[in-house]
């Protein structure tokens, strides 16, 4: 299995995961030409897409799903309440294959067993992913406030996960946010901050053998920052895992497992 970050931040969010029979998207951020382009710079092959798998609704996240999905003729995967929210956001009358996932059932598509889960964030209806591929599977989990026990116990369970970094809370603190913006980024229901992404790798560490750092703030967060406290988090595991930080202007690195 090969995943990479095609783009992770505020701007948008869109990760490429390939396998043996075929390939995935977690989430089309950009706009449908872009992902392309960078689908292409990355060394993906479109016409091995099998679907995109939706976490929540909110425009980072599903900027190009709607035209993407149409041109690559594939379905749009996501909880029953981020299709619901999708569809309401379509602006377009030409018709578009849905598919309703159901947290904590497994769904096949492309050669993967997919399972979402539910995670913390202000959407209607948010996930991440669990895609498995024979013995290997890998864990999306973006937008989430917290980790809660229940995601903690899927990721566990990944030889590789894609985890939000997103801020360091000394810089949200001190930075030009206003003060209900930074009340919302640190909510449950907000953003994880690079400590609480640290303490979820110490404990799922054990298993790991490739880690991508995703949704880092362009504002209220630095490459650096959020890599050195992944890698106190990792501690003794970190000779053994492959970690990547996912960036918002161009493609990151391939990770395989």
């Amino acid at each position: 299995m090969k995943i990479t970050s095609l783009a992770s931040g505020s701007k948008g969010n869109c990760i490429y995961v390939e396998g043996d029979e075929g390939a995935l998207l977690v989430d089309a951020g950009l706009t449908a030409k872009e992902i392309k382009k960078r689908l292409s710079d990355a060394g993906g092959d479109e016409g091995r897409i099998r679907g995109i798998m939706v976490t929540h609704e909110h425009i980072d996240h599903i900027r190009g799903v709607d035209v993407l999905a149409r041109r690559l003729g594939v379905p749009v995967v996501g909880t029953a309440g981020t299709l619901g929210a999708f569809s309401s956001a379509r602006t377009s009358s030409k018709p578009v294959d849905l598919i309703r996932a159901f947290p904590g059932e497994a769904l096949d598509l492309g050669g993967f067993s997919v399972t979402p889960f539910l995670t913390a964030h202000d959407a209607a209806e948010p996930c991440g992913y669990r895609l498995a591929e024979g013995d290997v599977s890998l864990g999306c989990c973006l937008d989430t406030g917290i980790v809660t026990p229940g995601i903690e116990r899927v990721l566990a369970r990944c030889d590789a996960v894609v985890l939000e970094s997103n801020h360091c809370p000394q810089m949200l603190e001190e930075g030009p946010y206003p003060e209900f913006l930074k009340k919302r980024i640190r909510s449950k229901h907000g953003h994880l901050s690079n400590a609480a992404a640290a303490t979820c790798l110490r404990d799922i560490g054990g298993n790991l053998t490739a880690v991508v750092l995703a949704h880092l703030s362009e504002v209220n967060n630095t490459r650096d920052k959020a890599l050195h406290s992944a890698e106190d988090g990792l501690c003794l595991f970190l000779d053994g895992i492959d970690l990547v930080v996912g960036t918002q202007d161009r493609v990151s690195a391939t990770v395989r497992i």
